[in-house]
């Protein structure tokens, strides 16, 4: 049976609205300077590693994360990596949204006219599915929370676990295997910034 050796996450680069703690769903905003530096150096730390697969969300900032990491040459889209939709959140700040509505909770409360946490776990089941299928190592390049909830499904658990997992932009993480056992290797590592 192939499976994948190594799962390797990563973060797109830093944004206008992910610096400033703004929920940035479909919104296609693009990478800061700062960004677009932090993805150049994702490229030095990821060089060494080779990809059976490369798998990116559609928008902007995942995609131009990839090709200044040197990953555009091997990359294939798609929409099951794309960020959460935000609906009527979209844009907005968790403290914005807890003053209309107090505990409010992404990863078990979803938004208005966006997706539900359960929608979410779908998608990522199904990519999951397709990098088990995979004979060596793969990348996935998209958004904070999406990787949260692929992380939290890799390991069996229902949707509000990604909570639990955070994520800054830039950052890698690596799943894959304690013997039989899907686990997390790395999570959130950001030394190649330093």
């Amino acid at each position: 049976m192939a499976r994948p050796s190594r799962v390797t996450l990563i973060r797109h680069g830093e944004t206008e609205w992910s610096a400033s703690g703004r929920h940035t769903g479909r919104t296609d905003i693009p990478l800061t300077d700062r960004g677009r530096e932090d993805a150049k150096r994702l490229g030095a730390r990821l060089a060494p590693q080779e990809f059976a697969l490369v798998l990116t969300s559609p928008l902007s900032r995942a995609v131009e994360t990839c090709r200044l990491a040197g990953l555009d040459g091997q990359i294939e889209t798609t929409d099951d990596l794309l960020e959460w939709d935000y609906g009527d959140y979209e844009g907005r700040r968790t403290a914005e949204i807890r003053a209309e509505r107090p505990g409010w909770l992404l990863w078990t409360d979803g938004v208005p006219n966006g997706e539900r946490p359960e929608e979410v776990a779908r998608r990522v089941d199904r990519v999951i599915a397709r990098v088990r299928a995979v004979d060596g190592d793969v990348a996935l390049v998209a958004h904070g929370h999406v990787l949260r909830m692929l992380a939290g499904r890799w390991l069996e658990q229902g949707p509000a676990f990604g909570a639990r997992l955070p994520l800054a932009t830039a950052a890698v993480s690596v799943l894959g295997w304690e013997h039989e056992l899907a686990g997390i290797l790395v999570w959130n590592d950001q030394s190649h910034l330093s």
